[in-house]
């Protein structure tokens, strides 16, 4: 985290605001700095940021965001490098934010893969903004502060991809923070009973399945049919799975054509984004508070959406939860 960003005054806070509504790589990536700080006294610096934000005379529908996630080795990371320039290459005026969350360091903390993504991406362009994330050994797929980043990032680009850290039944959040979710598995990655057993099934929109050109592929795609047929017998026939190859680029044209048109049709709604604030926020009182605090805001606070409306804001609802909390404890 950048020090700088946080403590910047106001008027600092608007020309940095400026500069990354015009992709400048360096203003956005201050304030993506700004939205990782978990630090009390950053709340009022993202709810400025995000009115700052929202003001804009060009402001536009919120960008969807893209989930991608996958077993270790399924080739997320390249896949998704190709799919990023297939998709500027295909549109001069688009923009591309990818933030991808990588296994935490167990020495440093910090995302143990580092820039791996935009390395594999080959190329520099403004249109293209990379940041990577330790996941801090959450659960959920996501890091602590991804929710915040991606707050920040929907409003700067034109789609948003989050590739997770894994996939499992404990790791679904991605479905709570993503309009559409991808599902990448490889060949020789389990049968349709260990698909089923990781619970990975259940929350994907699309599967790809990725290394076609190698020679279990085949195996691999009729596994996973079964595994739909298996889990999701009402809607199996109409979850699209996608053959790719990053490597001789086999199926990248038709599923770049299928996220293409989700970029253009997949846009939040209102009561889309009241519900991911709600999980999030709820989610943020967990951490922040513990159990005793997700009952106070249940049964006292009427719920995170009715908290968040009444507060005007997520960032608002935070300080205002923990206030309320807090007076709460000191009287009990």
């Amino acid at each position: 985290m950048q020090a700088d960003a946080v403590a910047a005054p106001v008027g600092d806070l608007a020309l940095l605001v400026e500069r990354a509504g015009a992709r400048d790589a360096h203003a956005v990536a201050r304030l993506v700095s700004v939205f990782q700080d978990r630090r009390p006294e950053a709340v009022p610096r993202r709810a400025e940021a995000i009115r700052l934000l929202d003001d804009r005379p060009q402001t536009r529908a919120t960008a969807p965001v893209i989930g991608v996630t996958g077993t270790p080795g399924s080739g997320k990371s390249s896949l998704l490098g190709r799919i990023a320039i297939d998709l500027l290459d295909g549109d001069p005026h688009l923009s591309v934010a990818v933030l991808a969350i990588d296994p935490s360091s167990k020495v440093s903390g910090g995302a143990l893969l580092g820039d791996r993504t935009r390395l594999q991406m080959g190329r520099v362009d403004h249109r293209l903004f990379f940041r990577s994330e330790a996941s801090d050994s959450e659960l959920g797929g996501l890091s602590p502060s991804s929710f915040q980043v991606c707050r920040l990032l929907t409003r700067l680009f034109d789609v948003v991809f989050v590739e997770t850290v894994g996939i499992g039944q404990s790791e679904a959040d991605v479905r709570a923070l993503a309009e559409h979710v991808y599902l990448v598995i490889a060949p020789l990655g389990g049968d349709e009973v260990q698909y089923l057993k990781a619970g990975i099934i259940e929350i994907p929109d699309a599967f790809i399945v990725n290394k076609c050109d190698e020679r279990a592929a085949d195996a691999a795609f009729n596994q996973l049919k079964a595994s739909l047929w298996m889990a999701r017998p009402f809607d199996a026939d109409d979850l699209p799975v996608h053959r790719t190859s990053a490597k001789s680029g086999a199926g990248l044209p038709e599923l770049t054509a299928a996220i293409t048109g989700l970029i253009a049709t997949a846009h939040p709604a209102p009561a889309d984004l009241a519900r991911r604030d709600a999980h999030f926020f709820q989610r943020w009182v967990q951490d922040e508070w513990g159990r005793s605090g997700v009952r106070h805001l249940l049964t006292h606070a009427g719920g995170a959406q009715r908290f968040i409306s009444a507060a005007n804001g997520f960032d608002e609802a935070q300080g205002a939860f923990s206030e309320q909390f807090a007076a709460a404890l000191r009287g009990a």
